[in-house]
């Protein structure tokens, strides 16, 4: 028993030793690392370069072998961070860069007062190179093309959109070689599916933009937002008076029936406002047919708000008196 104890104190104690031991070496080597990273060194980084404030008329062509090698002088503290993130350095397309026929092109020296903005004081630009770089670009061609909505909705029986839907914004500005904006006429948004609709409808729905794998087209919108007023509805029936229009100047007719029932299906918020005056029923003499002893009904004029308008014949008889 007692042997036992002897040996479990032993044990312990040579294992507080290990861990002192351990913590020691881990404190060693934080101070000699933050020793090391408060020296100051020179080292080349390279940077990928960031193209901003294009003009809109322009297109920049990629070229990913483009990059800038710039050689700094700071503590490790500063130049650690470049070696976590790939570095990037913006260059601004509408200051410090000159453009020809073919090229903007952009040179150190007037170029850079801007890139040393872009790094804090305790960092020092020692080089850079190279000291000239060219970026081919085209004339951009910007066309604006209109949204069209992919949506399947379904109504609870008695309610249904008192008007469109809205789409914001209704189009969208398509910007990059005319030899690919030409041929879209067009941007569908997703489909979407609303089932069981009794309220207005409000969302965001993305758009299909199309294949853009160089990067060469950019598009104000990938996203609209969609409106819809929802209202519960009920169907109406008037009696309108049907007229014959353009009959010769040498016939008289009669015909029959005189007045036809339309049936149509509003809003009940507006189904007090609908008048058998808003509605006209014509039938066109010149649209006979030949042979034919009836006239086709149509509907010339119809009651805002009103959707699904059916009349009660799609014949009119008619002779022609002696």
């Amino acid at each position: 028993m007692l042997k036992q104890i002897k040996t479990h104190i032993l044990s312990s104690f040579k294992s507080k030793k290990i861990n002192v031991f351990l913590l020691f070496v881990l404190l060693s080597f934080v101070v000699l690392i933050v020793l090391k990273l408060s020296n100051t060194y020179t080292n080349t980084i390279t940077f990928e370069i960031n193209k901003i404030q294009i003009p809109e008329k322009h297109l920049v062509l990629n070229n990913h072998s483009q990059k800038l090698h710039i050689t700094l002088r700071s503590q490790g503290f500063n130049l650690l961070k470049y070696y976590f993130n790939k570095p990037q350095i913006n260059i601004d397309f509408s200051q410090h860069i000159t453009r020809n026929k073919d090229f903007y092109v952009w040179n150190k020296h007037q170029g850079f007062s801007e890139l040393n903005l872009q790094f804090s004081k305790n960092e020092e630009i020692i080089s850079i190179t190279p000291d000239t770089l060219k970026f081919r670009y085209d004339v951009n061609a910007i066309k604006k093309v209109p949204v069209k909505l992919q949506a399947k909705l379904q109504f609870i029986k008695g309610f249904d959109l008192l008007d469109s839907i809205k789409i914001v914004p209704d189009s969208i500005k398509i910007i990059g070689p005319e030899i690919l904006v030409s041929e879209i006429a067009f941007i569908e948004t997703d489909s979407i599916e609303i089932k069981e609709v009794k309220s207005d409808i409000n969302s965001v729905i993305k758009l299909k933009l199309p294949t853009n794998k160089n990067g060469n087209l950019s598009f104000s919108n990938t996203k609209v937002a969609i409106h819809g007023d929802v209202d519960k509805f009920t169907e109406g029936h008037l009696k309108v008076p049907v007229n014959v229009i353009n009959i010769p100047e040498n016939l008289t007719i009669k015909y029959f029936p005189k007045k036809l029932y339309v049936t149509y299906y509003t809003s009940l918020s507006n189904y007090a406002k609908v008048q058998a005056s808003d509605f006209e029923i014509v039938c066109d003499y010149n649209k006979l047919k030949n042979g034919s002893d009836f006239l086709i009904p149509e509907i010339a004029k119809k009651a805002e708000k009103v959707k699904h308008i059916k009349l009660s014949h799609e014949h009119i008889e008619f002779i022609i008196l002696e």
